[in-house]
């Protein structure tokens, strides 16, 4: 596992050098025919980003575990995540530089952020948990799952702030926020299909169950328990422990 997250560590910062080449070039002058040419490799980029530890993968892959949603509504929670996530990272970066020196406590970190962002979903994980094993807890999730991609995606993009910091201080913001759209594709497929996994998971574990309805009905319910435990569990430990 060390090996693949060094290849990916390295090969992510192949091209935030290159990257840093472009913008200086085209701050320079460059045309955006040239600098388009090599916005692609933003969604390459992003996809890599996104494989690397943090993106709150785990705690979407619980939650979608933990739901009833299908492909479409699972999709949508991941692509919700994935905006939110990038765009925070731009909207410090070009609100207000000073903000990045308030808000954040380290390069690419955001302390405030991160404690609302884990304390909402704990709040989540909790009422997953009182659903499951209320008498009184029914199905409706209304846009709960929305909901909780904006909270996990609260924590800003590190990369993405690196990014449009350094093209905001070479005077071309807009080729930074360029990257970031194409950044944030790649970090929409990755998350997708983490996405996909967890639904196609809990799928394959019901249909097992059809034919004993009793058990099906504990399994359901005991899943979306144990997610929402998971993601309490994980709240505290993130709030209190790091």
């Amino acid at each position: 596992m060390q090996p693949l997250f060094q290849t990916l560590v390295e090969f992510q910062r192949t091209i935030y050098l290159a990257l840093g080449e472009q913008i200086k070039l085209f701050a320079a002058g460059g045309d955006w025919r040239a600098f388009a040419a090599f916005l692609p490799m933003g969604v390459v980029f992003g996809a890599a980003h996104a494989l690397t530890p943090g993106h709150s993968k785990s705690i979407l892959a619980t939650y979608l575990t933990g739901s009833e949603f299908g492909l479409v509504r699972g999709l949508g929670v991941s692509l919700v995540l994935s905006f939110t996530h990038v765009t925070i990272a731009v909207l410090i970066a070009v609100l207000s530089l000073p903000l990045v020196s308030i808000a954040l406590g380290s390069v690419g970190q955001a302390p405030m952020l991160e404690d609302l962002s884990r304390g909402l979903l704990g709040l989540i994980g909790l009422w997953m948990l009182w659903r499951a094993f209320s008498r009184h807890g029914h199905s409706h999730y209304g846009r709960e799952g929305e909901a909780v991609g904006i909270m996990a995606g609260l924590i800003p993009c590190p990369l993405t702030l690196f990014v449009m910091t350094f093209a905001i201080s070479r005077g071309v913001p807009e080729a930074g926020l360029a990257f970031a759209v194409t950044m944030m594709i790649g970090v929409a497929l990755t998350l997708s299909a983490v996405a996909l996994l967890a639904i196609f998971f809990r799928q394959q574990l019901l249909n097992l169950l059809q034919s004993h309805p009793k058990a099906l009905a504990l399994v359901t319910r005991s899943i979306g328990g144990i997610a929402g435990a998971v993601l309490a569990v994980i709240a505290i430990h993130e709030i209190f422990m790091r």
